[in-house]
């Protein structure tokens, strides 16, 4: 396969390796490996040429979640554009350890960038640093491990963001007073802790004070059993106003689970779904609005992110800067996080102006 040139490192106790650009002058992977491990330090060079076939692994938390069939439709999009091999492979299980493998085989079959949404923040971070040290760029999207783990983590909105925009709808449905739940995916999503945390302490203020929420629930991104967890939720709090599921998967079911009950209409739902997902359940009732980002759009980012990475445009350090095909220029931020902007809330008035 194509030997391009990549930047792979490994955070903390080993040193970063540079794997420069042909013109550039710097170490191969081979050379590299030669030489008994990670030992130069990257710096980037924002003309660097993508290389023809970059061999690009879309990793997601699971294969056959809508969600990330349409990410990952946006990243072979992406792939098509700068001219290189793309591949998707995955669990059909969002646990928290079922991804390692995948890195490791991934790894071993020399793929140039690998794009995963975590799991689990440290679970699979030995894999990841593996695959790195052997010359992968790594770029988390949509859920983000330990930043020593990766070397971009590509973020779908800021998190402050999306906790008061959903706390915001919610509060609007219920009146700004109740009892609310929130349905989760798995325990240890990094991207739904964040968002629960930073929840928790948006309905700390004061406008907030008239609402209460009773629990935590975990679907574990799995259909029946979101279904079933939103079942339980309503049993066991017979007062429960609203519900926030921001997890596609989750809110899909709670709305299926709504639609159908006697709570259509009682009960607010607002979370994290897509337009296609959620029209039927909004035409009817159940849900007023919800939000989201354009999925496609952010795998579209990511892999654009890891051809940038394996050409050595960047290295993933802060106010560094790339082209991203049809969505323009991005800034890497803090801990090598770039932001793809914020959600859009989808309601009655303009669900039907998008397709995904």
């Amino acid at each position: 396969m194509l030997r391009s040139p990549h930047r792979a490192g490994l955070a903390g106790a080993l040193a970063a390796l540079l794997l420069a650009t042909a013109c550039g002058g710097g170490t191969t992977r081979e050379s590299a490996e030669e030489a008994g491990g990670p030992e130069a330090t990257a710096v980037a060079d924002p003309d660097a040429e993508i290389p023809e076939g970059l061999q690009v692994a879309f990793l997601p938390k699971q294969l056959n979640n809508p969600y990330f069939t349409v990410a990952d439709a946006g990243g072979e999009e992406a792939v098509g554009e700068f001219g290189g091999e793309f591949k998707e492979v995955g669990p059909s299980e969002a646990t928290a350890s079922s991804q390692v493998s995948y890195i490791n085989t991934l790894s071993q079959q020399d793929n140039d960038v690998i794009v995963t949404a975590a799991n689990d923040p440290n679970a699979v971070c030995g894999a990841l640093n593996q695959a790195r040290q052997a010359g992968a760029s790594v770029v988390t999207f949509d859920s983000d491990t330990d930043p020593e783990c990766r070397d971009v983590f590509v973020n779908q909105a800021s998190a402050a963001g999306i906790a008061e925009t959903l706390v915001r709808l919610t509060s609007e449905r219920i009146g700004g007073s109740g009892q609310i739940a929130i349905l989760s995916a798995t325990p240890n999503a990094t991207n739904q802790n964040a968002w629960i945390e930073l929840m928790e302490r948006e309905l700390e203020k004061e406008e907030y004070a008239g609402i209460e929420l009773v629990t935590i629930a975990y679907g574990n991104d799995d259909d029946q059993k979101s279904f079933q967890e939103t079942q339980g939720l309503l049993r066991s709090y017979p007062d429960l106003a609203g519900i926030i599921s921001p997890t596609t998967v989750g809110v899909a079911a709670a709305a299926r689970y709504l639609s159908g009950s006697e709570y259509r209409g009682e009960v607010a739902l607002t979370g994290l779904g897509t337009p296609n997902q959620m029209r039927e359940f909004v035409e009817d009732g159940t849900v007023e609005s919800f939000a989201l980002w354009n999925p496609a759009d952010l795998g579209y980012l990511a892999a654009w992110a890891g051809a940038a990475l394996a050409a050595g445009q960047i290295t993933g350090e802060a106010g560094e800067t790339f082209e991203a095909g049809r969505l323009g220029e991005y800034e890497v931020g803090a801990d090598g996080e770039v932001v793809l902007g914020p959600p859009t809330v989808f309601t009655a008035d303009n669900i039907d102006d998008f397709d995904f």
